[in-house]
């Protein structure tokens, strides 16, 4: 039986953020217990884009996480907007109707700077510019969406790569096809280990402090159908297929409380060419998040959602799951050319349908009833408008269809420059909202409403921060937030039992 100072089950960003947060506070012998075999490693993050939302005051704030940005991109800062902690907190209440957790959304939004910086600078984390996200060209300037500018070098791909080189370095030890299966508490109710399943059999893994970072439910379906309902049990999975709901149950079992919207998750648009799981070689390359420039339509041939009712980075997580709910979990996206020039660069991974007239489009989606989407169209297009009257790429630009029963409020377009294109989107679960009730220290809070001793949580696992929405960029600078702040609790813990591994 092993005996260890901080032992953290999962191996994504949440879950290595902690396991250096307790290292760098003191922790000696310290854990990670990744389910999945090496080449599967890394939880969600290697399919994240990896951009990071967070507050700035002043865009030159940046600076040392992109050094050599200004000398690569003209006019790099003028095309920043200052993105407030109020703005910040403004965001999150906004896409959750008001119903974030008040302190655990605060503590998020005042640490999210700091977090990246301690990202960069003690997790060894490259980054640059999110050029190909969150950027869109505006005569001469590259214009960002307020809060998201800053990524991982080489995506969640990279992240992934510099945490796991960050926690070798550091002496973390890592357990590959260890599979966490029971949480084990003393006399006192306070965690006192955790059973283990790996290739050799079941072992007892001793510890003071352990961190739960393994993620939600989303690759369970029975979990998914029972808790979100029978169309999300069928929809695809954009991450990991490991994230089973191990650590909810296995906390829950020893008397956490549930807590958010387990009813809620992140499902972007993903193309419907993929298989049930998207491919881990594309990495986040399956998203479909141009669609505020286009015309969305179901398989019944009808609209179902105002494509403009904000950008983009604001709707996908909801307007993933909104496709689920459509005949066939379902649509297909239609641009005409001149907006093709702004669809993202992850579109060049499906082919397209082409056609010169938007009736021989039609006739080769597969959609069922072909008359109504002619009908859904050209009304679109009565009620549409041209370029000339103020269409804005870069923002919401008011540019709205008028006389529609579902109006597309900005970025109304008429489809009137052929050749037309179509892709097809379905919705791709992410992650899930429901997770474990937590205090700003990263206590996990059980039914009986006080903390559990040395469980802590972080991730995906967090519970009560998003609702029905979710803003873009801001999961992983919160698995990194509450990832830091359990680490470093977990790590004080153990000193109190300094020694006592055998006891």
């Amino acid at each position: 039986m092993d005996g260890y100072d901080v032992i953290v089950v999962g191996a994504g960003n949440a879950a290595l953020a902690a396991a250096v947060s307790a290292k760098e506070t003191g922790a000696g012998r310290v854990v990670v217990l990744e389910k999945a075999p090496r080449e599967m490693r890394g939880g969600n993050t290697h399919w994240s884009g990896a951009v990071l939302r967070f507050a700035l005051d002043d865009p030159r704030e940046i600076a040392p996480l992109i050094p050599g940005a200004e000398a690569e991109y003209e006019n790099f800062y003028e095309g920043i907007a200052p993105y407030t902690k109020a703005d910040f907190h403004g965001d999150l209440m906004r896409v959750t109707s008001g119903r974030t957790d008040p302190d655990l959304s605060r503590l998020l939004v005042e640490n999210s700077k700091d977090t990246v910086f301690w990202m960069h600078r003690t997790g060894g984390i490259a980054m640059e510019p999110a050029v190909t996200l969150s950027a869109v060209r505006k005569d001469n300037l590259m214009v960002w969406a307020r809060g998201l500018v800053v990524r991982a070098a080489h995506e969640g791909v990279g992240l992934s790569r510099s945490w796991f080189a960050t926690a070798e370095k550091l002496g973390i030890e890592i357990r590959y096809g260890s599979a966490a299966v029971e949480l084990v508490v003393d006399d006192s109710a306070g965690i006192a280990g955790v059973k283990v399943r790996d290739e050799t059999g079941l072992h007892l893994l001793k510890t003071r402090s352990l961190v739960l970072g393994c993620g939600g439910f989303e690759a369970n379906v029975q979990m998914r159908t029972q808790h979100i309902g029978a169309q999300i049990g069928g929809a695809k999975v954009r991450g990991t297929p490991y994230n089973q709901g191990d650590g909810l149950r296995m906390a829950m079992a020893i008397g956490a409380m549930p807590w958010g919207q387990w009813s809620g998750c992140h499902a972007t648009p993903i193309s419907a060419d993929w298989g049930e799981f998207a491919p881990r070689e594309l990495t986040d390359r399956s998203n479909r998040l141009s669609y505020v420039y286009s015309v969305m339509l179901n398989r019944k041939g009808n609209r179902f959602v105002d494509e403009g009712e904000d950008g983009a980075l604001f709707t996908y997580a909801k307007f993933g799951r909104a496709i689920l709910a459509e005949p066939g979990a379902k649509a297909w996206q239609i641009f005409d050319s001149k907006v093709i020039h702004l669809l993202e660069p992850r579109y060049s991974t499906s082919t397209p349908i082409v056609a010169d007239t938007l009736e021989d489009l039609v006739a080769q989606l597969d959609i069922d009833d072909k008359a109504q989407a002619m009908k859904t169209l050209e009304a679109y297009n009565r009620a549409a408008k041209g370029v000339d009257d103020g269409f804005d790429p870069t923002k919401p630009d008011g540019l709205s269809t008028q006389g529609l029963a579902l109006e597309k409020t900005n970025w109304g377009l008429r489809l009137d420059s052929p050749p037309f294109h179509a892709y097809s989107a379905t919705g791709g679960i992410t992650f899930t909202f429901g997770g474990l009730r937590t205090t700003t220290e990263a206590e996990v809070v059980g039914t009986d409403w006080r903390p559990i001793p040395g469980l802590y949580v972080c991730g995906e696992m967090v519970g009560g921060l998003f609702y029905d929405n979710y803003p873009a960029g801001t999961g992983l600078v919160s698995g990194a937030t509450f990832g830091r702040i359990a680490g470093r609790n977990a790590a004080k813990n153990a000193a109190r039992f300094a020694g006592s591994h055998a006891a």
